[in-house]
């Protein structure tokens, strides 16, 4: 039986997401406090500095830390300086290579990087914002994630591709399990039972990718 406020699971959920599904992991971590953060901010330094402040917070009433990450939520969460204070994560579909991202998004809509650089910010036809700062601060701050991380992807992930998360993934402290089929959000009945699944079965040693169908 676990003891009050020894450890504590913080959910940082992917855009359009909210700290309500951290209710969700009730179930599978009872044994710590469950908190989900809804930042403010949609760039890596904000919502980073919000990330590192709750994280700092609950360093100071808890013991242990463990982190579940969705989509960009991991890329703000590995843009949050808080690697020490974690002693596990587990990421969901994670956006780990935006600088890549961000190119391909480029081509999409035909941008050169000189368009973005004098215009600052623009607002494409997809809906999104392309910003000069925002790629800036991305090639100025390359990701260092020391903690040890298993990865949950979809093998039709539309916004990651293959080649990046398997980069990613090769550190022995990274473990990376990808389902066939599966795109960015996980949230069908099967794709659940795999994310249940992989966050229970968390290997003493770091696995080697491997896909399920």
């Amino acid at each position: 039986m676990r003891q009050e406020g020894e450890s504590v699971l913080l959910y940082i959920h992917g855009k359009g997401g909210s700290a309500e599904e951290a209710g969700h992991y009730r179930k599978l971590f009872s044994f710590c406090d469950i908190v989900g953060l809804d930042y403010k901010s949609f760039t890596p330094w904000g919502a980073g500095k919000e990330i590192r402040e709750r994280v700092h917070l609950l360093k100071g009433k808890c013991k242990n830390i463990f982190l579940i990450a969705n989509s960009i939520g991991a890329f703000y969460s590995m843009n949050a300086g808080i690697e020490r204070d974690i002693i596990h994560a587990w990421f969901i579909s994670p956006i780990v290579d935006m600088e890549r991202l961000i190119a391909d998004r480029m081509k999409q809509v035909n941008l050169s990087e000189s368009e973005l650089r004098e215009k600052g910010v623009i607002k494409t036809d997809l809906g999104d914002e392309l910003s000069w700062e925002y790629l800036c601060y991305i090639r100025e701050n390359p990701i260092e994630w020391k903690v040890p991380t298993d990865i949950l992807y979809g093998s039709e992930d539309g916004l990651t591709p293959l080649d990046a998360i398997t980069a990613f993934s090769k550190n022995d402290r990274r473990s990376l399990t990808v389902m066939r089929g599966g795109g960015h959000w996980f949230h069908s009945k099967e794709q659940m039972q795999l994310l249940d699944e992989g966050l229970q079965r968390t290997p003493k040693t770091p696995r080697i990718s491997f896909y399920l169908s």
